[in-house]
């Protein structure tokens, strides 16, 4: 193991010192992400390419490999996904599909997916299970044409009288024996024989379509009407006229059809080409309406309907918005563009207040709307009422609901007939306020006791306009963390936040200035609600960015929009909208920038200065201090590279907390370090972040205050020069464990620019290397500084660790004068338990390698290049796989090496298996320290082969189960070695 990749630039044979990672002081730019993504982007589409082109092509096992390939590269990808699972159900690894195919339902609710995991299980011999999931497949989409043979199977299986299937077109089809009924919300709609019945006019509206024969359901039976009729849709405005898309997902092949705002309608035949959907299989079918079929001059509004009566996603849509968006034409005055500036505050001053009302539009989850309902019941203070707004739920259950509140005079009820989205019924609410301040609230939200109170005691100057409080999902206001998604807090959780939020800060703290407010639970002024004026529903449709445009709105007249960190509320999130929701966000972000040039610009540079990151820091030290529970403290010291020394550090830190201590880790950033506590859940406490060395004291302090006890360096590199001498700062001891050379080598990895071990020359041949190849400390250090500088640092620590005898033994070489610690970070015995011996190929199947891991230049990438190149040429009965992944994938396959791409741990002995291997091959050309590839390769049971070098051969050879060969053995002959020891036998 060396602790940091040495070749991450293996072209690199200049002079300057540059890290190889980055750390204190190198920067990784967005666009530094950027490329990486389009590399890694690339690679994955090449893999999904040659998968596809092998099936087509009859050779599927080729193909899946290579889809395999694209999937570990990309594993949101539910196009790969699906690919992937029909052709494992095609070569009959029918559990393999079957797994992907429940991952696509669950995540996507796809309905090919739904069907076919029906298919899968009665391959599986699973039928009573498979009749099961076909009839909840039935209940929910239309059936796909191929399945109708195997549902009449399955419902004479599952002791059925049949089976049926429902579609847009306003019909039910029935395969059943004897006489059934079919009934809407349990009225009778048809009687008969088996067959096809026209569902009466208004059936979008019934929620339950049963099928019974007799008392029994046929299969598929009742269907979820709403689930049926389920559209996704787009309108959107151009400066050519209107756009558009929409389609069933529960019956792709329906052709569908738009009403238009004078009723006429308007089938929509033609698929889209170009929509982004993150949805497999998904067929969006388009439209277009030119200027000319719209009506004449500033029209307003138009609304536009699928064929149930629904408005589609982004209707009522104002096509004068088209001009806005295209910047072609005159504008009307309410669309005329407002570029955002500093506008001048309203004068600070104690304001009263006439009451407050809390506004909640609601619309489906009757789960989620009800906890909302009952925890802000719970908590709302005497005279606060509360205003909900019914948009026409689809769920009776939850309209019932409401109604059972307001007739107990809980809640004020308003109903809506037709669905009119978000920022309708948060004006409908909000008219309702009669100069009363509001707080708008989201129906999936929870709240805890005295929010209220908090939130108004914001309002009480006559600049405030909003107050919005923290959250897990509130944009600039979300915590823990704003640039990653988190986790949602149950009940427990959300009080826990609160309270903690409650007892760091004071009413008097975050006189912040926010950009915009976010309207999950936005607290609203009654005099910046009558100058600004309510939403704007005529442009933002069913919701999304109708908030910014009204707070920017408010800004312009002088009022200030705040955050309330006193406050945490927790917020589900939406999924109203389903796949259309990523449209019309978009959609809406581009109106939104075009009323209010600069305003990317503006919430870019407040996440840039995050002057919230103070709070957020303040809430992860005090999370921490609640785990530490009087316990003293571990800080582990490490780079930011991960790899093996990141897997030590998490293993050093789990045998810390089985001790009794709290385990924390130091990480190098472009401008510090970052505090991190390994044990947490994901996103526990990611704001512990001090810039160096301005918050050095900052960060001593947080120390202090979690007692640690003692310090523990793993890996300085990357980090800035003051963490070197923290252990003085806090008074406290500290050990070092040695994870590769860069205490006495630039260069880290003890290899020149040619990829060769150099041979630990003495200090003047040391020097010289470096002037002619470079190093990677990423610090300007002349070597005879370095090797001082690391003999004063062990003469200082307490214990000097180092995974194995041969490390011990080169370090001391250097350090004459340090003792050396020899601690293996893995038991080899229990390793070799899974190791046979050799036993030799088959004959007539050729030898096949196995090399394991991220494979760079130093771990061997030349010698497997040469090895397939030397294969391929003398056509010998060799095959060459690597079980992970390199900076150049691309060059190994072209030579012939099967390249299986990156891996999760947990996956790595499967995929080992899966490659039928004869043996492992540990190529790297540099002592080693540890290596964890090598107890890989032994856990899958295979010996292995290394070179005389580093901690392998020392493994490889205390082993005797495999073979040490001489470091530089050409690859002819080192092909030649392995045919003759571990060749075929007849």
């Amino acid at each position: 193991m060396i602790g940091v990749t040495s070749d991450s630039n293996p072209d690199l044979t200049g002079t300057t010192s540059r890290a190889a990672f980055g750390g204190y002081g190198h920067v990784v730019t967005p666009e530094d992400r950027a490329a990486w993504r389009d590399v890694m982007n690339a690679r994955a589409q090449v893999a999904f390419q040659r998968g596809q082109e092998a099936i087509q092509a009859g050779r599927l096992q080729d193909g899946i490999f290579w889809l395999e390939r694209a999937e570990r590269m990309a594993r949101q990808s539910p196009n790969v996904i699906w690919a992937l699972a029909i052709a494992f159900l095609n070569i009959g690894r029918v559990q393999s599909c079957l797994e992907r195919m429940e991952r696509l339902y669950q995540t996507y609710g796809l309905r090919e997916a739904a069907f076919l995991s029906v298919v899968c299980l009665v391959r599986l011999n699973e039928t009573a299970q498979a009749s099961s999931r076909l009839g909840t497949a039935l209940s929910k989409f239309h059936i796909l044409p191929e399945l109708r043979q195997l549902a009449s199977q399955l419902s004479k299986t599952a002791g059925k009288p049949g089976w049926c299937t429902a579609s847009n077109a306003g019909w039910v089809e029935v395969e059943a024996t004897g006489s059934i009924r079919v009934l809407l919300d349990g009225v009778e709609a048809g009687r008969g024989l088996c067959g096809r019945y026209k569902l009466p006019d208004g059936w979008q509206k019934a929620a339950r379509l049963e099928v019974r024969a007799g008392r029994q359901h046929v299969l598929g039976s009742p269907i979820d009407v709403q689930a049926l009729i389920r559209c996704e849709s787009l309108v959107g405005a151009t400066g050519k006229g209107l756009e558009g898309w929409l389609w069933y997902p529960a019956e792709p092949d329906h052709v569908p059809s738009v009403t238009l705002w004078d009723d006429r309608s308007l089938s929509v035949p033609e698929f889209a080409a170009d929509v982004d959907s993150d949805v497999p299989l998904s067929r969006p079918r388009s439209f277009r309406l030119e200027k000319n079929c719209l009506p004449k001059g500033d029209c307003g509004a138009l609304l536009l309907r699928d064929e149930h009566g629904r408005p589609l996603v982004g209707a009522p849509i104002d096509p004068m918005v088209g001009r806005l968006v295209s910047k072609r034409g005159r504008l009307p005055e309410r669309l005329r563009p407002v570029h955002v500036e500093a506008w001048p505050h309203r004068p600070r001053r104690p304001r009263g207040s006439s009451g407050c009302v809390v506004v909640i539009p609601v619309y489906r989850d009757l789960a989620g709307s009800k906890a909302c309902l009952r925890s802000v019941l719970a908590t709302v203070p005497p005279g606060i009422e509360i205003i909900v707004v019914d948009d026409a739920t689809p769920e009776p259950k939850l309209a019932n609901f409401l109604d059972m509140l307001a007739q107990d005079g809980k809640i004020t009820l308003v109903r809506h007939e037709s669905n009119q989205g978000f920022p309708a019924s948060a004006n409908d609410g909000m008219r309702l306020a009669a100069g009363r301040d509001v707080i708008l609230l989201n129906s999936d939200t929870l709240v805890c006791s005295g929010w209220i109170e908090r939130l108004r005691a914001r309002l009480a100057f006559t600049d405030v306009g909003t107050v919005t409080p923290f959250s897990n999902d509130a944009s600039i206001l979300s915590y823990p963390s704003v640039d990653t998604e988190n986790m949602v807090p149950d009940g427990s959780g959300t009080r826990k936040l609160d309270v903690l939020c409650q007892a760091l800060f004071s009413q008097e703290d975050a006189c912040i200035d926010l950009p915009t407010g976010n309207g999950f639970c936005m607290a609203i002024t009654a005099e910046c609600l009558a100058e600004t004026g309510f939403f704007r529903e005529d442009l933002f449709a069913q919701g999304y960015g109708e908030e910014n445009d009204f707070c920017l709105r408010a800004s312009a007249q002088g009022y200030r929009h705040f955050p309330a960190p006193d406050v945490y509320v927790a917020h589900t999130g939406s999924t109203s909208f389903g796949s259309s929701r990523k449209a019309l966000m978009g959609r809406n972000l581009e109106i939104l920038n075009a009323l209010h040039p600069g305003y990317d610009a503006e919430v870019a540079a407040f996440i840039e200065r995050d002057p919230l990151g103070q709070f957020r820091r303040q809430l992860d030290m005090s999370r921490i201090d609640e785990q530490r529970q009087g316990r003293s403290s571990m800080l582990l010291v490490q780079h930011d590279a991960g790899g093996g020394v990141g897997r030590v550090v998490l293993e050093r830190v789990q045998s810390f907390e089985q001790q009794g201590f709290l385990a924390l880790t130091l990480r190098p950033t472009s401008l510090g370090c970052k505090l991190e506590w390994p044990m947490g859940e994901k996103n526990f406490a990611p704001n512990l972040k001090f810039t160096l060395p301005e918050e050095l004291p900052l960060l001593v302090a947080a120390l202090l205050r979690l007692k640690i006890c003692r310090i523990e360096w793993h890996h300085l590199v990357g980090h800035a020069p003051c963490v070197r001498t923290l252990h003085e700062d806090l008074c406290v001891p500290y050990d070092v464990f040695v994870h590769d050379y860069i205490w006495f080598c630039p260069r880290i990895s003890l290899l020149d620019g040619n990829g060769r071990y150099c041979g630990e020359p003495d200090v003047a041949g040391c020097e010289a290397c470096i002037a002619t190849w470079g190093g990677y400390l990423g610090e300007d250090l002349a070597v005879p500084d370095l090797i001082s500088r690391s003999q004063r640092e062990f003469r200082q620590a307490g214990t000097v660790m180092v995974p194995s005898r041969d490390t011990a033994q080169r370090m001391t070489r250097h350090f004459p004068q340090t003792s050396f610690l020899p601690v293996p970070l893995e038991d080899d015995a229990v390793l070799l338990s899974n190791v046979s011996g050799r036993t030799g190929v088959i004959s007539g199947r050729a030898l096949r390698i196995c090399v394991v891991g991220g494979l760079s230049r130093w771990k061997g990438y030349d010698v497997l290049l040469s090895m397939a190149q030397c294969i391929r040429a003398m056509s010998l009965p060799v095959e060459l796989v690597l079980v992970g992944h390199t900076p150049d994938d691309e060059t190994l396959i072209a030579a012939g090496v099967k390249v299986t791409g990156e891996y999760q741990e947990d996956e790595v002995l499967g995929l080992i298996r899966e490659q039928s291997a004869d043996i492992g091959f540990i190529p790297s050309v540099a002592p080693e320290t540890w290596c964890y590839a090598l107890g890989i390769l032994w856990k899958s049971g295979l010996e292995v082969l290394c070179f005389d070098i580093g901690a392998q051969s020392e493994r490889v050879r205390c082993s005797d189960r495999g073979a040490v060969v001489p470091l530089g053995m050409p690859v002819e002959f080192l092909v030649r070695f392995i045919l003759r020891r571990w060749g075929p036998v007849s």
